[in-house]
């Protein structure tokens, strides 16, 4: 026909050639990128550990972050709000301090006052989601007033009797009784498993091996304090009554806190009581600087050692283990201060060379004797 032509076999070629071509271009248009599939089917990082590592721990005390450390493991982040070298008595709240609350899970303290400052710094961080563990809930506790058999209400200034009532009605040192101890440690693993459940297997399984190693210290402190039962002991500051009664032992003290200064009548009645029990050693804290009483220790020829209610230390205090470590330490020295064969006086360096006893740097010492 007129104006028509079969097409060659190169123009074939050519136009299947250019189909293709367009085809390809057309798909490639309409299929989504390789990208956003594994951007969008990518699964998100919400694995246990992960999400435990974000549970953001805050302790008051020491030992309450010796046990909470030992609880947590690895699954948080534990931050001890004081400084080691400062005590709970001694601390001053800083508004750095506020704001370690604001971005925290949980706050575990030790209770009974002996955290009085956190009252305050919780109100200050405005934290609705704060979690606040009581290490103190349900157990057993020792009432001041008990414990006072000195009466100093005669004998103390206004100021030195609201220093006295520092701590409050109740004695805090709960923890320096192994099994109370356990108990503390029963509340920390609960309150964790509350505030963050996905957590629980490694808190139970993390607090168990922990109150293992408590049990052992309480039957290794009580059969090696066995023969000294009903002994007597005097400190200064009221720390070791919880001890005491555990491990059959007396506990008195002179002054109710750290920061009450002792009288020159408190002076008076620890050499009255030196002389009329046979006390043979005076265990002080190392958290004081100074002792003015070392005088007095040689005087009377008797021992100087230290009984440490780790309201201090030194950086490496933080660690679970470090409870252990104190305790086993306190238990050799009051083996020692019991013992009557012993005749060595052990001073701590830091103590003054030629103190006066009435020169009253807030001391810190017990006496213990062979009552």
């Amino acid at each position: 026909m007129y104006g028509q032509s079969s097409p060659t076999p190169h123009s074939k070629i050519l136009y299947l050639l250019t189909l293709g071509i367009i085809s390809a271009i057309g798909l490639g248009s309409c299929t989504p990128s390789q990208t956003e599939p594994r951007r969008s089917t990518s699964p998100p990082n919400q694995t246990t550990p992960a999400t435990n590592a974000e549970l953001k721990i805050v302790t008051a005390t020491l030992p309450i972050t010796n046990f909470t450390k030992a609880v947590a493991g690895n699954q948080a982040e534990v931050t001890y709000l004081l400084p080691t070298n400062i005590s709970p008595h001694e601390y001053q709240a800083k508004p750095e301090d506020a704001r370690t609350l604001a971005q925290a899970n949980v706050l575990v303290k030790n209770g009974l006052g002996m955290e009085e400052y956190l009252d305050r710094l919780i109100a200050n961080a405005n934290n609705p989601n704060l979690t606040v563990i009581d290490t103190s809930k349900d157990i057993e506790i020792i009432a001041n007033e008990q414990t006072d058999t000195h009466n100093h209400s005669e004998e103390k200034s206004a100021e030195n009797s609201e220093l006295h009532e520092h701590e409050g009605e109740f004695n805090p040192h709960i923890w320096l009784d192994p099994q109370r101890a356990i108990q503390q440690v029963e509340n920390i693993r609960d309150g964790l498993i509350a505030a963050n459940p996905q957590g629980k297997e490694t808190y139970t399984a993390n607090a168990a091996a922990y109150i293992n190693k408590l049990k052992a210290l309480d039957g290794e402190i009580a059969i090696a304090l066995k023969p000294y039962a009903d002994k007597t002991f005097v400190t200064y500051h009221d720390f070791a009554t919880y001890f005491a009664q555990r491990y059959n032992l007396k506990a008195e003290f002179l002054v109710g806190v750290p920061e009450e200064n002792p009288s020159p009548l408190d002076v008076k009645r620890v050499i009255d009581t030196t002389k009329k029990s046979d006390l043979k050693t005076l265990l002080t804290e190392p958290q004081v600087a100074g002792n003015p009483f070392e005088a007095l220790a040689k005087d009377l020829n008797i021992q100087v050692s230290n009984f440490d209610p780790m309201e201090t230390s030194k950086p490496d205090g933080i660690e679970p283990d470090y409870y252990f470590t104190i305790m086993r330490q306190n238990l050799k020295n009051l083996q020692t201060a019991f013992g009557s064969n012993s005749t060595q006086s052990h001073l701590p360096s830091w103590f003054p060379t030629t103190p006066s006893i009435f020169q009253l740097n807030t001391p810190t010492l017990s006496l213990t004797t062979n009552e």
